[in-house]
């Protein structure tokens, strides 16, 4: 079992005394005297050590009768990174309850899906986050019930039932536990002129929501948007006034996001069919922007290189660009074997028009959802203007994602899935490798053969061969596909013509 950072005292109070932003979410601080918790970075003035006691979760916090500090809003910390830099059963777990699981299939859903009985799951959460899967869940809860009743017009009785309680007194009590305000209280107290840090207002467009994403300092945006922007989907994805755009399907319908770097958030506007959909596309958003990583861990240890440090310090904090549907990557990964970004996106838009659900935006350029693989699943294979061998690789993936023999998400373990990858027709290491890194969010997935990362690496006077690049990659570990946004930022075509 992992031991937190919230079992070291000494360092928890110092984090606290020096507001240290880049442990929140790492931990919270609980103050015995006043009722409430924080994030370490809270701009009051700390208490006395005596009087902090420390949780490992909101959740934990706010069973244990603590209410959410009304300053330093604990509940809007970026997420603690251990979910994203692990893959046992805890951080999948974490990964699967934020993505809404628990709200649409409840604790036995997330443990057939974690492959566990829900006792495994329930004790294990316990264990190390102080909190079972229902309490985990309630806090997310209590967090998207606040961002509508701050940001929209919506009756209290449909926030309850957007937000995924069951009832109108469960929605009551539960904002009232853990803000210490009623609902109609917080709307009350709501910023009008102008947003408080990380909260959101209200958009223009109805059913559209604005709202901020923090992060930990430092943000590289240039490779994370860049990167979406070069490889964007016509009807899908565009790069349009300053703001990536893409559209995106969710549970229970489907949405269209604009998001936009700013120096210290990303600013997010969300316009969806369906507002039960909101913390999952909040998540999905944050995942697919990597918000949630370790700057100051991962560029500390790719620093120690003296070969990759020149590159960590000209831009730090460079994240991985990842997915908002692990599906639709891996298809577009299938779709670019071989071939130029721009021959990998033309496929791509002809897959779009012919079988993506249309989709109206009325901003932009937006038209369609990404195939889905039930309908990629049904389309002819003579009507793909591909090689024979890609098109049986494409159509053997789509068939084992659409009867569900395969599964790609936020549950998966990344070895086996991994594995499962290399066993089919036409994936090659490459192939496997970067789904593991951007759809499955391996934070040490490495791709030796990719030839912009060869080169790059012959550059800088590290091994060009795959064998011996992967020898000397091993003192970057856990973190070597971050290792891969500095490499391909030496290139100026990092993602032609890709191997398989």
């Amino acid at each position: 079992m992992q031991t937190g950072m919230h079992t070291d005292t000494e360092r928890c109070v110092r984090a606290v005394r020096s507001k240290d932003a880049r442990f929140d979410g790492w931990f919270f601080t609980a103050v015995l005297t006043t009722g409430i918790y924080c994030r370490p970075s809270c701009p009051v003035v700390p208490p006395k050590p005596g009087n902090m006691t420390f949780f490992p979760s909101a959740a934990a916090c706010q069973q244990a009768g603590f209410r959410a500090c009304k300053r330093c809003r604990p509940d809007t910390s970026p997420g603690s990174p251990e979910w994203n830099r692990r893959a046992d059963l805890t951080a999948r777990a974490m990964r699967l309850i934020a993505d809404g699981v628990v709200d649409r299939e409840g604790v036995p859903g997330l443990a057939s899906r974690l492959g566990y009985s829900t006792r495994q799951v329930e004790r294990q959460l316990l264990a190390e986050l102080g909190a079972g899967p229902l309490a985990l869940a309630r806090a997310q809860r209590a967090q998207t019930a606040r961002l509508l009743i701050e940001t929209t017009p919506l009756p209290m009785a449909d926030i309850a039932f957007a937000a995924g309680f069951s009832s109108i007194r469960t929605f009551n009590e539960t904002v009232r536990e853990v803000y210490a305000l009623s609902p109609g209280e917080l709307r009350t107290r709501a910023p009008r002129s102008r947003p408080a840090p990380d909260a959101p207002t209200a958009g223009g467009t109805p059913g559209t929501l604005c709202l901020r994403l923090p992060f930990r300092a430092p943000l590289n945006p240039d490779n994370l948007f860049g990167h979406l922007a070069a490889t964007a989907v016509p009807g899908v994805e565009e790069w349009r006034d300053g703001a990536y755009r893409r559209t995106l399907r969710l549970p229970y319908g489907h949405g269209i996001v604009a998001l936009t770097p700013h120096p210290d958030h990303v600013a997010c506007r969300l316009t969806l069919t369906d507002p039960r959909d909101l913390t999952v596309a909040i998540s999905r958003c944050r995942r697919l922007l990597d918000l949630d990583a370790d700057p100051v861990a991962v560029d500390g240890q790719l620093r120690a290189d003296p070969l990759l440090a020149p590159l960590v310090d000209k831009a730090p904090g460079r994240r991985v660009p990842r997915t908002v549907d692990e599906a639709e990557f891996a298809v577009r990964a299938v779709l670019g074997q071989q071939v130029s970004t721009a021959a990998a996106r033309t496929h791509a838009a002809r897959l779009v028009t012919a079988h993506g659900e249309p989709v109206d935006d009325p901003e932009g350029g937006l038209t369609h959802l990404f195939p889905s693989t039930d309908a990629l699943a049904a389309v002819d294979p003579e009507t793909l203007a591909m090689p024979r061998t890609r098109r049986t690789t494409l159509t053997t993936l789509v068939s084992r994602l659409a009867d569900g023999s395969l599964t790609l998400g936020v549950e998966c373990d990344w070895a086996e899935t991994r594995a499962r990858l290399l066993a089919l027709p036409g994936f090659g290491p490459w192939t496997a490798d970067v789904i593991a890194m951007r759809a499955l969010g391996d934070p040490d997935a490495f791709l030796p053969t990719d030839l912009g990362i060869r080169r790059a690496a012959g550059e800088l006077g590290l091994p060009s061969t795959p064998a011996a690049l992967t020898a000397r990659a091993s003192t970057w570990r856990p973190w070597r596909a971050y290792a891969v946004q500095y490499l391909w930022a030496t290139d100026d075509h990092p993602i032609n013509f890709l191997p398989v």
